[in-house]
């Protein structure tokens, strides 16, 4: 196929030279191999594991990204087919030890910085979003239950993940409850030898049954009789599909069955389930109802819960950069490559024609997904290096301060890669033409894939009110206050370099002072729902100058360097703050003026 080549090439998943830029030359990942957790690790040992990820990346995940789009599971009524290069690859991934690259040497891993294993990760999330995404379910689930799981429940279930012999699932939603987990109804009751029977049903469950593994660990949640109503009456049950005995052996089928498969527009090789707990498909040790056991405490399932959904919210933000950054490389070789067209000044006709990355408005879409995919990859490094500092720093204040900015900044996180990262995918079929909407081509299925991440682990509006309604005021503003605070030193630095640094800095100033007096003017009201009717328009702005902040960062760490990726750097940094920042002066005046047009809108005049 003409796409194939594309996908075949590993400096088509991402940029190699942009990731040792920010991983080295920005955010110096070497300096936590000082850190006793990263001590046997060095510069060689995370180039060497990026190496490993990108050649397993192309290798095994790359070629059946098409086909996994074209065969998308199905179920048979008993079993989920799934097409064999899938497990393939998985089988690779786990046999390089991946899965554990950042867990504990005592469970196996590598204790691999979060910092370098979110750029590993990129790799397969570029080359196979929709086989990539087991794993990594798999992954967060085995980190939740390794934090607030008892040492039973790590040896009998985390150990074989962390191996590739199961994997794991979160189950949050249900078909009447959507997002709206207060409205929860799965219910686990209570049974003499200290386990659960659970019974209700889970829609979108993501990898919910397949065959590649042994065995699937769901983490469920679900109420316990007689306790809170609201997410406050939410407990948290590890349910495998196969229960697992002592020794660690599989027993007997668990009262878990999938009702059918949901088909989507995209992420098409993930099985996306609709389970039945309890329906009495089965009946292990004679009863009726799925055998489940209690991780932690009654009635704290949603905060353990947040443990893998605020992970998996920056995980979706890396994975809508990595769709994002492929179709930006593919469409920048296809315009490399396309002749079409003569310059504008041409007169003769019948001069040869010139490849279309020549024309402005092509260079205008190449340079808009360059900002939006480069300063999306950025700031997920640099939330993955505050997950470091939260977990290493040697002062508990450098924890603390670590926390607040990654709490305020996951919203973002997620969100606004799903958003801009979805745009340059947007932009990618244009820069195609006529090509770009051919199945022939990578970049149509990037944008269908892509399509799912505003709505994956929280919706785009959720994110909002989670940013506005909660992370801004939280603890008196703590939080962004903290994000003014550093952004504030790189401004100082952008300062002190003098030049066009300083008039970045000074704009991003600018932009972030409104940030402040918006927020303060909005929750002025002290109504929350006027304080709240524009919260997506506050994402999108303070999301912008977030990025802007980042693109400054970036800008700085290209001094004394003039060679064309540097160049290109400062250059992408330019558009980002005189194409994109100035996107959010009217955003700003919206939420400054508290308009109400929406929150006014009746439902009957629709």
């Amino acid at each position: 196929m003409i796409g194939s080549r594309h996908m075949a090439s590993s400096s088509l998943l991402l940029s190699r030279r942009d990731l040792d830029f920010l991983l080295h030359q920005w955010l110096d990942a070497e300096e936590l191999t000082r850190r006793p957790r990263f001590a046997e690790h060095s510069r060689e040992t995370f180039d060497a594991v990026l190496d490993l990820s990108e050649q397993i990346a192309t290798r095994h995940f790359a070629p059946h990204n098409k086909k996994n789009d074209q065969q998308e599971p199905r179920f048979d009524g008993e079993r989920v087919h799934t097409v064999p290069e899938a497990k393939q690859a998985l089988d690779a991934f786990t046999k390089a030890d991946l899965l554990a690259a950042p867990m504990d040497e005592e469970l196996g891993g590598m204790q691999l910085p979060q910092l370098v294993t979110t750029a590993c990760f990129s790799f397969f999330q570029a080359a196979n979003v929709g086989t990539s995404a087991y794993v990594f379910l798999t992954l967060g689930n085995a980190r939740l239950l390794c934090e607030h799981g008892s040492r039973e429940q790590i040896d009998t279930y985390v150990r074989p993940m962390l191996a590739g012999r199961f994997f794991g699932t979160m189950c949050l939603s249900e078909p009447q409850a959507g997002s709206s987990l207060a409205d929860v109804a799965t219910r686990a009751e209570p049974q003499q030898d200290g386990s659960y029977r659970l019974f209700g049903s889970k829609m979108w469950i993501s990898a919910g049954d397949h065959e590649l593994a042994e065995n699937i660990v769901h983490l469920v949640l679900a109420r316990i009789p007689g306790g809170p109503p609201g997410v406050k009456g939410l407990s948290l049950f590890i349910v495998p599909k196969h229960l697992v005995g002592a020794d660690g052996s599989l027993g007997e089928r668990n009262d878990v069955v999938t009702a059918g498969l949901n088909h989507k527009m995209g992420y098409r090789g993930t099985t996306n389930t609709l389970l039945n707990f309890g329906e009495g498909a089965h009946t292990p040790d004679g009863a009726p109802g799925a055998v489940a056991h209690l991780v932690g405490e009654p009635h704290r399932g949603l905060a353990y819960m947040f443990h893998m959904m605020n992970g998996a919210r920056i995980g979706v933000g890396a994975g809508a950069m990595a769709l994002g950054y492929t179709g930006y490389l593919k469409s920048l070789d296809y315009a490399r490559e396309r002749p079409q067209g003569r310059p504008v000044a041409a007169k003769d006709a019948t001069a040869p024609q010139v490849p279309i990355v020549e024309h402005a408005d092509v260079r205008r879409m190449l340079l808009a997904q360059k900002s939006y995919v480069e300063g999306a990859l950025a700031l997920l490094l640099y939330c993955s290096r505050l997950v470091d500092e939260q977990q290493t720093a040697e002062r508990e204040d450098e924890r603390a301060h670590a926390r607040l900015l990654l709490d305020v900044l996951t919203p973002i996180a997620k969100s606004w890669p799903s958003q801009w990262c979805l745009e340059a995918n947007s932009l990618a079929i244009q820069v195609h033409g006529g090509y770009g909407y051919t199945r022939e081509y990578d970049v149509e299925q990037h944008y269908r894939d892509n399509r799912l991440n505003p709505i994956h682990e929280g919706t785009h509006g959720i994110q909002a009110l989670d940013l506005l309604g909660r992370k801004a005021v939280m603890d008196g503003g703590a939080g962004l206050v903290a994000l003014g605070e550093t952004i504030g030193q790189t401004v100082e630095r952008a300062l002190d370099a003098g030049g066009e640094a300083a008039e970045l800095g000074a704009a991003l100033q600018e932009s972030w002072d409104r940030v402040a007096k918006v927020t303060a003017r909005v929750w002025g009201t002290g109504d929350p729902a006027k304080a709240l009717a524009n919260a997506t328009v506050y994402l999108e702005a303070v999301g912008h100058v977030v990025v802007a902040w980042i693109w400054l960062g970036q800008f700085l760490a290209t001094a004394g360097h003039d060679d064309a990726f540097h160049r290109g750097k400062r250059q992408a940094a330019r558009y980002f703050f005189r194409h994109e920042l100035p996107r959010t002066g009217p955003q700003f005046d919206l939420l400054d003026s508290l308009d109400e047009t929406t929150l006014q809108m009746d439902p009957d005049w629709f």
